[in-house]
């Protein structure tokens, strides 16, 4: 029988500085619902990538002094960098400078246009660099972005081609009603909703090409090259093959799209009438995270100029491990709403959940196991993934279905509690001098459970579920999975 397709992609990050913490949350929690979808024999296309057109990159590589292409494949292979870092499953990482993508826009564009959605026309906006979004005075605090208000408006006079975006309020808001579940969280919903209802403005979507050349050239028109958010977002279906691939693109799409709420609007009302115009499927599904904050409050963003090591993914991966950041990013920065973050937060929940929690309970367990020779058996276990009468398990798997990790991963942690509870209740260790056979037997159940959270872990901690299946399939006192940080 053939695997049913799932589709998932992130956002594609620009390549403007260095990658940071809050990209690395959206990626991982893509990875996890990957890694869900393969555990269910799902044939599944998890994409990801950078972007690497507009204005904040063109200036980047003019304050570097290096050819533009050169700065983009610098920093697109840091990104890249990430697969190791944090053990990353995805199957495709595009760059909307490769050829492929290029084609693909041309092709877009000219269904947009063909549809009677791209016009020309002179305008005059107030523009925020690191949105690379126009901005109306009703969107600004004291003249500036409320996202960047460290950065000056720029102020674009010109003439470019647009996108009729007000063509599409009636469709936008009949799709929102038709798929209830369509953006999560449903205050993001609701948001979204509310911006469409209050009507949609025409945008931009080129630039003069003698102002900023760096953009996928427009059909037709040598002088204008392609406002980025309307290059980028293309990237969701060229990554498929789109449009030559007919049969993988019809496969895969519609899918899921992970995103950071300042992406909202673009998402699930910009990317969506783009696709009704160009007479494609809308997305299936889309998924909205906060943003993660430094200490005193302030969104952690290349564009907000605070990032450096204490944000700097790859640190927390050399000095704590791949599966610790992804147990952090994933239990304790919440899903939906902002968190603040700081090393010491990390080193925190690092020491409590890893070293103290799950690393202390596989100890205490095995170190029984081996000493009182007991014996194993979790063959039932092996492929539980295939199973749908575990009630546990169909508990955890719904949490991730409504994206809602932390309380997937609560629920593992509040068994490895149990767990802890038992044996200072039962003292096993102690038992098993006046009663073998029960004592035995309570290590034997501590072994099933904990081969159980083992396998539960799969999506997550991949390397730590595999290290903990091993210790115990081969009853060997392991080393500590976690050491203790000071």
């Amino acid at each position: 029988m053939d695997k049913r397709p799932f589709y998932l992609t992130t956002t594609l990050p620009y390549v403007n500085a260095d990658p940071h913490i809050g990209f690395a949350l959206e990626v991982v929690q893509a990875d996890i619902i990957a890694r869900l979808k393969r555990l269910e024999e799902f044939d599944v296309f998890f994409n990801t990538g950078t972007d690497e057109h507009g204005l904040k990159i063109y200036k980047k590589a003019q304050e570097e002094g290096i050819d533009v292409q050169k700065y983009v494949d610098k920093y697109a292979k840091k990104f890249d960098n990430l697969k190791k870092a944090l053990n990353l499953s995805y199957d495709a990482f595009i760059r909307t400078t490769d050829e492929h993508h290029l084609s693909a826009t041309k092709e877009f564009w000219n269904r947009c246009l063909k549809n009677g959605d791209i016009y020309k026309k002179n305008y005059k906006v107030k523009y925020c660099v690191g949105c690379e979004l126009e901005k109306t005075d009703s969107e600004l605090v004291n003249n500036k972005c409320h996202e960047h208000p460290n950065r000056e408006l720029e102020i674009i006079e010109e003439e470019n081609y647009f996108f009729r975006f007000s063509k599409y309020q009636n469709a936008l808001l009949d799709l929102y009603e038709e798929n209830p579940d369509f953006v999560t969280p449903d205050f993001r919903f609701n948001e979204i909703k509310s911006f469409v209802k209050n009507g949609l403005m025409d945008f931009s979507i080129s630039r003069l090409k003698k102002k900023m050349p760096w953009g996928a050239p427009v059909p037709g028109d040598e002088n204008q090259v392609m406002f980025v958010w309307f290059d980028a977002l293309i990237n969701y279906i060229s990554t498929l093959g789109w449009p030559e691939d007919k049969e993988k693109f019809e496969k895969f799409w519609p899918g899921i799209q992970f995103a950071g709420k300042d992406n909202l609007r673009q998402q699930s009302a910009m990317w969506q009438a783009m696709l009704l115009s160009a007479g494609l499927p809308t997305t299936k599904r889309i998924m909205i995270h906060g943003f993660i904050l430094t200490e005193s409050g302030e969104k952690i963003s290349k564009s907000a100029g605070n990032t450096g090591r204490i944000t700097d993914p790859f640190y927390y991966f050399n000095e704590y491990g791949t599966d610790a950041v992804r147990y952090y990013l994933i239990r304790h920065i919440h899903p939906f709403e902002d968190t603040n973050f700081s090393p010491e937060k990390f080193k925190e929940g690092y020491n409590a959940g890893l070293a103290n929690g799950l690393g202390n309970l596989v100890s205490r367990v095995v170190k029984m196991c081996v000493n009182y020779d007991v014996s194993v058996k979790v063959d039932e276990l092996k492929n539980i993934w295939e199973t749908n009468s575990d009630s546990e398990l169909k508990k955890y798997k719904s949490y991730f279905e409504k994206f809602e990790f932390n309380k997937a991963l609560d629920l593992i942690w509040n068994k490895i509690g149990e767990m802890d509870k038992k044996i200072t209740d039962t003292q096993p260790f102690k038992l098993i001098k006046t009663d073998e056979k029960k004592a035995k037997e309570i290590i034997s159940e501590l072994v099933f459970d904990l081969y159980k959270i083992a396998k539960l872990l799969e999506p997550v901690m991949p390397e730590t579920a595999q290290k903990i299946q091993k210790i115990i399939e081969d009853k060997k006192m392991p080393e500590p999975l976690f050491l203790r940080k000071e």
